[in-house]
């Protein structure tokens, strides 16, 4: 390898899809979908920019991939619904927080309001959470606590990566998760 070349990536099909998405999801993260660029994103993966289109087709389809790969509310939903608040709650407030779940809570945030990523955002919300939410939810108004279920776990999950919830003392965040839990566990019920 000579002084101008950059580190040369072994051919392996898995790992540079893995790298691009990765990539993407930190520079989608970072700087919304409408300012992130396909050039920034194979340079942050260490591939040609042209491979990047030829394993995701246009920018769209690798932002719809970085979503897709981002997990399911299917999760939380496996386990006693009478325990989905205290489940839930745990989760958004007192388990690790996961880097790829917040990158993705501000690719949400930041990309929402784009027009040509809105759409992508707000379909995959619709399909990997809501939609499975309302499933399991079931009766006529499950819409509607599916949506109530969304906006508690957006808020909380906004105002803790924003500040951790603003509290230091273990015993404020046992607290806070009590009363989120009782309040998600009313929304399902």
């Amino acid at each position: 390898m000579t002084q101008t070349e950059g580190p040369i990536r072994a051919r392996n099909a898995v790992a540079t899809r893995g790298a691009i998405l990765s990539a993407a999801r930190s520079r989608f993260a970072e700087e919304g979908y409408d300012v992130a660029s396909v050039r920034g994103i194979a340079s942050d993966a260490g591939v040609d920019p042209a491979l990047v289109l030829r394993y995701f087709g246009s920018k769209e389809e690798l932002l719809a991939a970085v979503l897709a790969e981002s997990g399911s509310v299917r999760d939380l939903l496996d386990g006693p619904r009478q325990e989905f608040g205290a489940r839930a709650a745990r989760m958004l407030l007192l388990d690790p927080v996961e880097d790829h779940k917040l990158a993705v809570l501000q690719i949400i945030l930041r990309s929402a309001s784009s027009p040509r990523a809105g759409p992508l955002v707000r379909r995959n919300t619709q399909e990997r959470f809501y939609e499975p939410m309302e499933a399991w939810l079931g009766g006529a108004d499950a819409p509607i606590r599916a949506r109530t279920v969304g906006a508690i776990i957006m808020g909380a999950a906004m105002s803790r990566a924003i500040d951790n919830n603003g509290l230091e003392d273990e015993a404020d965040r046992l607290r806070l998760a009590d009363r989120l839990a009782d309040a998600l566990q009313r929304a399902v019920e």
